[in-house]
């Protein structure tokens, strides 16, 4: 039952075409399952076969039969359906198929669908499915990285690092001091400059900097587009564009983070008016 819930939560969004084949490849996995449990009821019977003794000498005579129009003992052309029946009609999908199916799924979907079966699990953590999955999310800038652990974690880091760049927003949008002390690294190489073009050079510093600016400004509701970011085993950055009124000028910003104990800090922010026409 939990697997059928699992499934069905993450097809819910999905488009009708992609849902069937979803719903396919899921139906030939369950029906591999009950078809190898089904075979190794008969296990006994399949042994004693395999005990009889063959009626040819060796592969080189079986061979040599074939090729002069002889037939194989009918025992060992059982043996040999019966190894390939193992391989369940979803192994047999072309891989494309698979990976162009799961790509219509989004990360929440991908993972959901990761617990109903060995062979979904198998499926759903293919590095090809989660390399299209960053590429629809993310970016295609990064068409020629070869994550180290992968493309799925790589996707995972990348995600935990936007998540924490959007953190710094809600803090300008509250003017929390405390927040905004806590999101950046206690040290004397961190650094700011704010849309004033005024560099900020230190811990200390940097704080007041930003004192100034919610005691000068209101809290800002940015608007924030074209994020892209890159992660390092310790270190990630990730340039944006953002606008606190759509209507006006946006402003390019630059956000670096470092890993220290368990968890991301700013160590470097950028922010300046965006020219007109200009890009990232």
């Amino acid at each position: 039952m939990k697997i059928a819930y699992s499934l069905s939560v993450a097809l819910q969004s999905l488009p009708l075409i992609i849902t069937i084949i979803i719903t396919l490849l899921s139906f030939l996995a369950v029906r591999s399952f009950f078809k190898r449990s089904h075979k190794s009821t008969f296990s006994g019977e399949n042994q004693a076969r395999e005990a009889r003794p063959s009626s040819s000498c060796s592969y080189t005579s079986d061979s040599a039969a074939l090729l002069n129009g002889g037939s194989v003992d009918p025992a060992e052309e059982d043996m040999v359906m019966a190894d390939v029946s193992k391989v369940s009609m979803m192994e047999q999908l072309v891989p494309e198929i698979t990976t162009h199916a799961l790509s219509y799924l989004d990360y929440p979907s991908l993972c959901r669908l990761s617990m109903t079966n060995s062979l979904m699990r198998k499926a759903a953590n293919d590095d090809n499915a989660w390399k299209a999955l960053y590429h629809k999310d993310f970016t295609m800038e990064q068409d020629s990285v070869t994550p180290v652990n992968g493309w799925k974690a790589y996707y995972a880091a990348t995600r935990a690092i936007v998540n924490v760049n959007t953190g710094f927003f809600n803090i300008i949008k509250d003017r929390s001091l405390s927040a905004m002390s806590r999101f950046w690294l206690n040290a004397d190489y961190v650094k700011c400059v704010h849309a004033s073009g005024l560099l900020f050079s230190g811990y200390n510093v940097v704080i007041r900097s930003w004192q100034d600016a919610f005691n000068w400004e209101q809290g800002a509701d940015f608007q924030v587009r074209d994020v892209r970011a890159r992660v390092l085993k310790d270190m990630a950055w990730v340039t944006m564009k953002t606008y606190v009124d759509m209507d006006n000028g946006a402003f390019n910003m630059t956000n670096v983070f470092e890993f220290h104990s368990g968890r991301w800090y700013l160590v470097h922010h950028h922010s300046s008016e965006m020219l007109a026409g200009g890009d990232i």
